[in-house]
């Protein structure tokens, strides 16, 4: 694409961009004025000079070399960057490089068929109108995707792809040949395949038809398909899987540390299939305690080298949808053979502490085992004991649906392992943990997994006895490898970004809120009592969101530089190999070590470390999204309610707003705020009426009422009706 012609003050025309970018291309290659004017379609005398003129204009400026006569190649200064495009939702892009301090922004004209995530070339200047830099794509270096999700438009000898995607700016050109099984206005799943030079849209093929528009099947299978996600396990890998020897051995049980006599259960959530771990109690003779962290031997199974292993790698985890588990294992292992079912033995990996009455860690045991589950409890039914002390679990809180007694023993543990969790907590707190208990929103599905009903997950005492002992046994396996200075897999977790509290800082001080910014330690006891304070208040979610965009990713790394959100200098994931593939190569790693095995490949972990982190984020945001859609299905039944809701996010095209009750976002449009003509204030995050002078800020409370619901993509636009009084 060919800049504008800048001039002069005659009408030269100057070549200077389109020459650096020829040249750029390639730095090792000379290229001469008639090359330069063959690459431009250039071939009139005067336009021929002036690139002769621009040549020895750039030489001057220090831009290119001569290292021959009349042949010109790039000085590869820093104007020359390789980096990430960000794209915004108005068809520009910033590019993102760690050598820059700050993102360069790419006007539309010099994205050159870029797209959001593309690894690029670019070269970054300065405009003469501001001095503000910019950046020119010239080079796309890796696509970040070549499959989309769209909606196609089949005309007489071709089609369109449209995508739901707001950073898509283009659509796709499908050649007739191409459309395959389509019919007019599926969604499909198309592969890029080509983009011509002067075409203003990509080619592509059409790979899959996904269904119709707004049907439930549909969308679910579009939101996995997006990421790159399967919703189903090939044939092969189903037959593999289901060939297994699951069967418990002698021989193998005679390897193994057997802890089937010692009481052991699970507590899990109330649907949950597959049980990745269980608790085993017992009091010894000079009264401490022996409690295990009994975690599903998956690594026995799922061997190295194997198609399952290699389905399981390339899954890395479960995903997590509203009304379904695209499990990272094929059902057979998930469900049954690893799961730790109640009256079942089972292989299990062992982390097994022996603590005193003040949670201090007297002795550990890490290694193989065999368990039997003595008792499956369900959160609800564990909180009842915790709760009342009662050995009765009643009939609107037990699994069963009817009301039974829990031996004493299993009563007597649950209590003491409370007891032991909130001393480990405690401990946490103090070293500088930070406690986010977010909301979680939960819909009541029918049997079509239509929604009828949200709800909220809180964490309560029994979810916090289990995070505390998984906690606990993920920190001092990493510990253990950790101190040896072997090649581990950990899960780190970096410091907070400053800017980014700074910002935060700005913005809850409009609920007369502040953190204490000194060091480290004061930060997290600050969030820590953020969080406590904004418990129960109307700005509690958006308070909690805000706060967790300042921390960073947690991700994993054979590099430790310890869980910054933990408070741990030791940290990885040992306690859910069902359903994350980084649990698996710890329990491998931690075998080999046992064994006397060498450190193993730090940089053959490392890459498996990435390809984890990678796969996490891409579940994390199908999960997400299938989480709007269901919240935009919930809203399609509303449409005549008024709500209440918290003003949530402020632009200069309108307000966002949360509803209270169940948690939905939607968009009210800056020009249908009818009480007055609305300006965006960046500097205080509002609106603000011309004549009334009226703020509609972050936090206000105001009734809105649905305006739409668009289901394919996933977006509520609300009436904005006025602000509560």
């Amino acid at each position: 694409m060919t800049k504008k012609i800048k001039k002069y003050g005659s009408k030269e025309k100057d070549f200077t961009a389109q020459i650096l970018k020829i040249i750029a291309k390639d730095a090792n290659k000379t290229f001469n004025y008639k090359q330069i004017a063959a690459a431009l379609n250039l071939d009139d005398t005067k336009s021929r000079n002036e690139i002769i003129k621009d040549l020895n204009r750039l030489k001057q400026k220090g831009k290119i070399e001569e290292p021959e006569k009349g042949k010109f190649k790039i000085i590869a200064k820093s104007e020359y960057y390789e980096g990430i495009v960000d794209m915004t939702t108005r068809k520009s892009g910033y590019f993102v490089c760690d050598e820059l301090e700050e993102d360069v922004y790419i006007p539309f004209q010099n994205l050159n068929h870029a797209l959001d995530k593309d690894k690029v070339k670019v070269y970054v200047y300065n405009r003469r109108s501001s001095r503000k830099p910019e950046a020119e794509v010239l080079e796309i270096l890796e696509r970040d995707k070549v499959d989309f999700v769209g909606v196609i438009d089949i005309q007489k000898n071709f089609a369109f792809v449209t995508t739901a995607n707001n950073k898509m700016y283009t659509d796709i050109f499908i050649p007739k040949d191409k459309i395959g099984e389509a019919e007019n206005g599926d969604v499909v799943l198309v592969t890029m395949e080509d983009w011509p030079k002067k075409a203003d849209s990509p080619f592509g093929r059409v790979t899959k038809v996904l269904g119709k528009p707004g049907e439930h099947n549909t969308e679910i299978h579009a939101i996995l398909a997006e990421y790159g996600l399967p919703y189903d396990f090939p044939v092969e890998v189903e037959v593999y899987a289901k060939n297994i020897d699951t069967s418990i051995s002698q021989d193998e049980i005679d390897k193994r540390r057997d802890m089937r006599k010692t009481l052991t259960f699970t507590i899990d959530p109330k649907d949950a299939k597959d049980f990745d771990d269980a608790l085993s109690f017992e009091v010894l003779e000079n009264g401490n305690y022996e409690i295990g962290i009994h975690i599903a031997d998956v690594s026995h199974y799922l061997k190295e080298g194997t198609i399952l292993d290699d389905e399981a790698y390339n899954r890395a985890t479960s995903v997590y949808l509203v009304d379904r588990v695209v499990p990272m294992l094929p059902e057979v292992l998930s469900n049954f053979a690893c799961s730790l079912r109640p009256h079942e033995e089972k292989y299990t990996f062992s982390a097994v502490f022996q603590l005193n009455n003040k949670a201090e860690i007297v002795d550990s045991w890490f290694g193989r085992t065999v368990t039997y589950s003595d008792q499956r409890f369900a959160y609800e039914e564990a909180q009842s004991i915790i709760e009342t002390k009662s050995d009765i679990i009643p009939a609107d809180i037990s699994i069963t649906g009817e009301s039974y007694q829990v031996p004493k023993p299993i009563v007597d543990a649950t209590l003491k392992l409370d007891e032991l969790a909130k001393i480990l907590r405690k401990k946490r707190m103090q070293a500088g943990a930070i406690s986010f208990d977010k909301v979680e929103v939960k819909f009541n599905l029918n049997e079509e997994a239509e929604p009828v009903g949200v709800f909220f997950k809180v964490s309560k005492d029994a979810n916090h006895l289990i995070e505390e002992f998984m906690l606990l046994a993920n920190r001092k396996v990493a510990e253990f490898i950790g101190k040896q200075k072997k090649t581990f897999v950990y899960r780190i977790h970096d410091e907070p970004n400053e800017d980014k509290l700074l910002n935060l800082q700005t913005l809850i001080g409009r609920f007369g809120h502040k953190l204490d910014l000194r060091d480290k330690k004061n930060i997290s006891k600050s969030l820590n009592q953020l969080m406590q304070d904004v418990n129960g208040k109307k700005e509690q979610n958006l308070i909690d969101t805000l706060a967790i965009r300042t921390m960073s990713k947690a991700k994993y790394s054979t590099e430790n530089i310890g869980h910054y959100g933990l408070a741990f200098d030791y940290y990885s994931h040992f306690t859910s190999p069902i359903r994350r593939y980084p649990d698996v190569m710890v329990h491998r790693l931690l075998q080999h070590y046992l064994d006397g095995g060498k450190s193993a490949s730090a940089e053959d972990y490392e890459v498996k470390c990435e390809h984890s982190s990678s796969m996490e984020y891409l579940a994390t945001q199908a999960e997400r999204d299938s989480i709007k859609y269901m919240q935009v299905k919930y809203m399609q039944d509303h449409k005549d309610e008024e709500f209440l809701g918290v003003v949530s996010g402020a632009t200069e095209w309108g307000i966002y707003v949360e509803i209270i009750e169940n948690k939905c976002e939607g968009m009210c449009r800056i020009r249908e705020i009818k009480d007055d003509y609305y300006t965006f204030d960046d500097k205080q995050y509002a609106l603000v009426g011309e004549v009334s002078k009226n703020i509609i800020q972050l936090g206000d409370e105001v009734y809105v009422k649905v305006k739409n619901a668009d289901l394919v993509k996933k977006q509520l636009d609300f009436t904005y009706l006025r602000k509560k009084e």
